[in-house]
């Protein structure tokens, strides 16, 4: 199983950018993003496949930017227009098989706190 380590959390004012990154032990087809808000299910973000075709939930399609580098291992997130409501764990998540937000066979890092304040 691929490990997977996140980096980049913080807090930051509502409006604010905050940038995410994930470092994978490992090959993987697809990686993602999902987070978990206060009293909240963990939820999928965006993911993205090897060749770069993307998924974004509604609540942050167009505000939000996945990203990867295949030959390093790497994945990121460029959250822009940051809203209290994006407060969350946020978690790096690689899949095996398929990118569907909604799927299963998702792993997941241990996860970094976003704070946004209004």
């Amino acid at each position: 199983q691929v490990q997977l380590v996140e980096s980049g959390g913080g807090s930051v004012q509502a409006g604010r950018s905050l940038t995410l990154s994930c470092a994978a032990s490992g090959y993987t087809i697809c990686m993602g993003w999902f987070r978990q808000g206060p009293g909240q299910d963990r939820v999928g973000v965006a993911s993205i496949d090897r060749i770069g075709r993307t998924t974004y939930a509604p609540s942050v399609k167009g505000r939000f930017t996945i990203s990867r580098n295949n030959a390093q291992n790497t994945l990121s997130l460029r959250m822009d227009s940051l809203k209290p409501e994006d407060t969350a764990v946020y978690y790096c998540a690689a899949n095996p098989i398929y990118c569907a937000l909604s799927g299963s066979d998702w792993s997941w890092g241990q996860g970094t706190q976003v704070t946004v304040s209004s």
